[in-house]
């Protein structure tokens, strides 16, 4: 599942490819692919002002219009859902689930092979029943270091349990709560209120520092995952523990552990990573 980094990178180059685009057109291929209250149809005429992301979210943001309550459409692209423009003409694949016609000829597409994404229009009657955009937890790139260690301190839940816990921190998925926490040198079964308030200051130092280096490397491709433009990430390249249980940790080389916390797959050091 795209996490933060992929996220942010398919909205940033998304963005050139529909902003100051009208909406012209839409056809939802697959029903089960649209969310909430409002009909898909209630963005065609609206113009694309930018594009922006909460959480794992990629968000398709329109241009005000007065009387018009409509602010935008959100993407969960879950495991297997991408979003690509293609050329005019461009005829849908057999995993496209909804096509939206731009005003330049051009069409966005929403991929999806495992129909576990889904699309939702915004506006305040969604958001307001949106268990799941009202419950997010703050943003790791925008909390501060204090409100972080608030955020988690005293907590007797497995820390890594809480980083991929979307309302104590958006965005954050097994990928990122493994490199981050390793970097901290963190044991991720460790209970939040084990930790003190330098070492979850720690963590949060390695997890902006985990997901900056991954946005600039335009986000980790294991399967599925492409930016807008069609490329893979490169931050699978730089993994320092995920996906490399029994193999030596980079630091000391000591052989790493493989198990499960909070239901995920999880590796980490035995030695480098401590309670």
């Amino acid at each position: 599942m795209p996490e933060l980094p992929e996220a942010e990178t398919i909205a940033r180059t998304l963005a050139p490819l529909i902003r100051e685009r009208v909406i012209c057109g839409v056809m939802l291929r697959n029903p089960g692919s649209l969310d909430g209250p409002e009909p898909l149809e209630a963005v065609i005429g609206r113009r694309i002002a930018g594009t922006g992301r909460r959480g794992k979210l990629v968000l398709i943001r329109f241009a005000p219009v007065a009387g018009n309550a409509v602010e935008g459409l959100a993407v969960h692209l879950r495991m297997t859902g991408r979003l690509f423009v293609y050329a005019p003409g461009e005829e849908p694949g057999p995993h496209t689930r909804a096509v939206f016609e731009l005003s330049d000829g051009n069409r966005l597409f929403f991929d999806d092979a495992r129909k576990f994404g889904c699309l939702r229009v915004l506006s305040p009657r969604s958001l307001a029943s949106w268990p799941f955009w009202n419950t997010l937890g703050p943003e790791p790139l925008e909390i501060g270091p204090a409100a972080f260690v608030a955020q988690l301190a005293g907590r007797r839940t497995a820390i890594k349990a809480l980083l991929l816990n979307q309302t104590v921190i958006a965005g954050i998925g097994n990928i990122y709560a493994d490199e981050s926490l390793f970097r901290a040198g963190i044991a991720p079964q460790s209970p939040a209120s084990g930790l003190s308030t330098d070492r979850l200051g720690a963590l949060h130092a390695a997890l902006v520092e985990v997901l900056k280096e991954s946005i600039e490397a335009c986000g980790s491709s294991i399967r599925d995952y492409r930016t807008a433009r069609g490329d893979a990430g490169a931050f699978q390249n730089a993994f320092r523990v995920y996906g490399r249980g029994g193999k030596p940790c980079v630091i000391c080389g000591t052989p790493l552990e493989k198990g499960r916390v909070a239901g995920r797959t999880t590796v980490w050091c035995p030695h480098c990573q401590r309670g």
